[in-house]
């Protein structure tokens, strides 16, 4: 079994369980840390939840430090994961990470969840302001009346000034608001509806 096995079929799941939901987007491949990592799938709704994916093929090398990228940004975060790796990857896998078990039966992919994602304790708002494109921050600030002197700053500046006026839980709503609209992603994020 290899990664696009596994891929596909989550992608599939995913799809059933938000089937219609049109405040539900799934993107392949989301950049998180402008670029520093990217999460196999991201669901975005009233929560982000990522999925990343090791299949019996890869390797845990990176685990780790995926585990702290993904640790600054998300909600909650699923690992799905082929028998091979299994143990170690639960010695890896932050506590509040689901564990997500794939494996090869009558020639289909099917999971079983060893322990289902918690809340992530330690999100990080710098991380978290820096999903926004330039112009959705500063837009934001427009909204709360707080860009005054920013229209012609670096990015830098408006993310750390939208951080410094607002709190954790309405960053993030208006965060997951902006990445459920967009249309023209700039990067190598790919979006899937799951509206009807």
């Amino acid at each position: 079994m290899n990664d696009t096995q596994i891929r596909v079929a989550t992608k599939q799941a995913l799809f059933a369980q938000h089937s219609g939901d049109p405040d539900t987007v799934i993107f392949e491949e989301l950049g998180v840390q402008h670029g520093l990592s990217r999460i196999d799938l991201a669901v975005v709704n009233g929560e982000l939840h990522g999925f990343e994916f090791k299949s019996d093929k890869d390797t845990l090398t990176r685990l780790p430090e995926q585990a702290e990228s993904y640790g600054r940004v998300f909600d909650r975060v699923t690992l799905v994961v082929g028998e091979r790796h299994l143990l170690h990857a639960i010695d890896i896998a932050p506590d509040w990470w689901g564990i997500r078990v794939a494996r090869m039966k009558f020639g289909k992919v099917q999971f079983s969840d060893l322990k289902h994602a918690t809340n992530n304790p330690s999100r990080d708002p710098a991380s978290i302001v820096a999903l926004l494109w330039r112009d959705e921050a500063l837009s934001f600030l427009e909204e709360l009346g707080s860009a005054a002197g920013l229209r012609s700053k670096r990015r830098r500046d408006i993310y750390s000034r939208l951080v410094e006026e607002i709190d954790l839980d309405a960053l993030c709503k208006r965060v997951r608001l902006c990445l459920r609209q967009r249309t023209n992603w700039r990067s190598g994020a790919t979006r899937l509806s799951c509206g009807g």
